[in-house]
C-alpha cells in the first residue's frame, strides 16, 4: 500500500462518484435499447394492414397499430394541445372526439398541427359534418403507464390542453370511448402530422452512455495518478530522525 496513496478524500468521492457515472452509463444504454425497440414497432405496425377497433383488444400492446375507422367528428368539444412546433413556428395540435360506428366507442383524434402565432385569436379550421372512412394509428406515450384524470378541465370550448387525457373527456361527456389518443393518417380531415416516434434517437443516447463512461474512466484514471503521485512524493520526503 506504501506505493498507492490516495488520501481518504479522493477515495471517498470516488467511491460515490464512480458508480453513479457507471449507473448512468448504462441506463443511457437501456434507453437506448427502447428507442430501438419503439421504432422497430412502429415501422411494423405502418407495414401491417389496419385493423377495427374491435380487434384492438386483441392486442397487449397497442401502440402504433393502424386501425380503420368510419363515423362522424363531433366538433362542438374540441381540444388544442398547447406549446406544439414545427419547423420553429408554435401552434397547436387539434384533437376531436370522433365517434366509430363499428365499435360504437368514441375515440380521441389528433388531426395534427395547425399553427397559432396570435395567440389573442383561437385557430379556425374546418370540421367535416358528414361519416367519413379514415385510417389512423393509436399513440401510447412512452415509458408511462396511463393515468385517469380525476378532475376533468373546465372552461369553454375549443378547450386548450397541455396533456392529452380521453378517459378525463370521456367522463365528463359522459361517454363510453377508448382510453387512448388516435392520430389520423394523411387523408380527409387531417392537418400537419409529422410526429416524431421518440423525441431522441438511440444514436444520441449511445453518445451520452459513451459520455458517462469517459468520465468514470478520467475519474479512475486521475484517481490512480493521484495515488501513485503521492506516494512517490512521501518515499521522497526527507527523514528527520535524530542522530
Amino acid at each position: 500500500m506504501s506505493a498507492f496513496r490516495p488520501g481518504w478524500l479522493p477515495s471517498v468521492l470516488v467511491l460515490l462518484l464512480f458508480p453513479c457515472l457507471i449507473v448512468l452509463g448504462f441506463w443511457q444504454l437501456a434507453r437506448a435499447e427502447e428507442k430501438r425497440e419503439l421504432l422497430a414497432a412502429h415501422q411494423a405496425q405502418q407495414l401491417a394492414a389496419p385493423i377495427s377497433i374491435d380487434e384492438l383488444e386483441r392486442y397487449p400492446d397497442p401502440a402504433y397499430q393502424r386501425v380503420q375507422l368510419q363515423g362522424y367528428f363531433d366538433a362542438r368539444h374540441t381540444l388544442l394541445l398547447d406549446n406544439r412546433t414545427r419547423d420553429g413556428k408554435v401552434g397547436v395540435e387539434v384533437l376531436q372526439p370522433f365517434y366509430d360506428q363499428a365499435s360504437g366507442l368514441w375515440l380521441l383524434l389528433n388531426r395534427g398541427w395547425l399553427p397559432w402565432p396570435d395567440r389573442r385569436i383561437t385557430p379556425t379550421f374546418a370540421t367535416p359534418d358528414t361519416p367519413l372512412r379514415l385510417q389512423a394509428t393509436v399513440y401510447v406515450p412512452p415509458g408511462e403507464a396511463f393515468q385517469l384524470q380525476n378532475t376533468p378541465p373546465a372552461g369553454d370550448w375549443p378547450r386548450v390542453v397541455s396533456e392529452v387525457k380521453p378517459e378525463a373527456l370521456w367522463q365528463q361527456l359522459g361517454r363510453g370511448g377508448l382510453s387512448y389518443e388516435v392520430r389520423l393518417l394523411p387523408g380527409p380531415a387531417s392537418f400537419q402530422g409529422d410526429w416524431p416516434v421518440v423525441a431522441m434517437s438511440p444514436d444520441k443516447h449511445l453518445g451520452y452512455a459513451v459520455q458517462w463512461f469517459a468520465l468514470a474512466a478520467a475519474l479512475l484514471g486521475l484517481f490512480i495518478y493521484l495515488g501513485l503521485s503521492n506516494a512517490r512524493e512521501t518515499r521522497h520526503e526527507p527523514s528527520h530522525r535524530p542522530a
